[in-house]
């Protein structure tokens, strides 16, 4: 296991990547504190002067050696060649390095947006884990290197057919780790919101109405309605939402509701006033405003766009 003293090389020089070609809804994936930007990285793994937070869900992984975070305070070390994966809206800092026997060790990190990843069906135990501030590390072999270095060349493509294929693979593989198993580095700590619940920590209270939201993402959401979830007066619960969250509750609800469209128009099967009303728009005008604000086409437009 690392140490904090240990002595780590200097980062080797690396020439610096092309940006990734921008799609037609860049707008909607643009990075703020609240909801990070898909995006992958292979670089040399270094100490952190301090903990962050960003509005992903988090997988790293290492080619050798292995190092030591602290997430919300609890330390916990990451073995090389295994997929460690945690939310990474829970403050988190690497503390200690071992780079390997040759100190040549890289990191590659994905960073799929909470938002994306709350709407991947079939993964059950695995959101709840993720939601419950838990870390997990993902069976031996579920990735190498050869497969990460693939996903990277997609991504940086530009190519929108070879995006989506990407994140498909990236969701049957969570699909395949909730069926198979993990192995657990930190056990979920942020509980479920009760009745009994009187001292319940502000993780625990907007978990507890993020899982409302998502349970009821078709039907009308009031502020009273998700306050009364977790027993707190409305102005403190949005409040609280918007300080854990960093974005304004309602800000959540439309953009949960625009991920579920735009996979609804993926399928093909509905028509564009059914995709707005499964979706929770209660006016279609409204759907096209918000939809076209978003991702900077039409509903039908962008269904052409992915399915011509």
């Amino acid at each position: 296991m690392a140490t904090p003293q240990q002595t780590v090389s200097a980062p080797r020089p690396r020439q610096k990547a092309a940006a990734p070609v921008p799609r037609p809804d860049r707008r909607f994936y643009a990075q703020t504190q609240a909801f990070g930007r898909f995006g992958i990285r292979w670089f040399d793994p270094q100490i952190m002067p301090q903990e962050h937070f960003h509005g992903h869900i988090e997988l790293n992984w290492l080619t050798a050696g292995g190092m030591d975070y602290v997430i919300d305070g609890r330390p916990l070390s990451i073995p090389a060649e295994r997929v460690v994966m945690f939310w990474a809206g829970i403050p988190h800092q690497t503390v200690a390095l071992d780079t390997g026997p040759r100190g040549d060790s890289r990191q590659c990190n994905v960073y799929l947006p909470l938002d994306t990843f709350l709407h991947m069906p079939n993964l059950g135990r695995l959101t709840e884990t993720m939601m419950g501030g838990g870390v997990v590390m993902l069976q031996p072999g579920t990735l190498g290197a050869d497969t990460l270095q693939r996903w990277y060349q997609d991504y940086r493509s530009g190519d929108a057919e070879r995006a989506d294929i990407l994140k498909e693979e990236i969701a049957l593989m969570l699909r395949r780790a909730a069926l198979t198993g993990w192995d657990s580095l930190m056990d979920p700590w942020i509980e479920s919101v009760g009745s009994s619940t009187r001292a319940a920590s502000p993780l625990r209270y907007v978990v507890a109405m993020i899982r409302h939201i998502l349970e009821n993402l078709s039907a009308p959401l009031r502020a009273e309605d998700v306050a009364k979830v977790v027993g707190l007066h409305p102005n403190y619960a949005l409040n609280l939402f918007t300080d854990v969250m960093r974005v304004p509750l309602h800000k959540f609800v439309v953009r949960m509701r625009l991920i579920r469209a735009r996979s609804l128009l993926f399928e093909g099967s509905l028509s564009i006033e059914n995709v707005a009303f499964e979706s929770g728009f209660s006016a279609l005008s409204q759907f096209y405003v918000q939809f076209r604000n978003a991702y900077g086409l039409t509903p039908r437009q962008m269904r052409a766009h992915y399915l011509r």
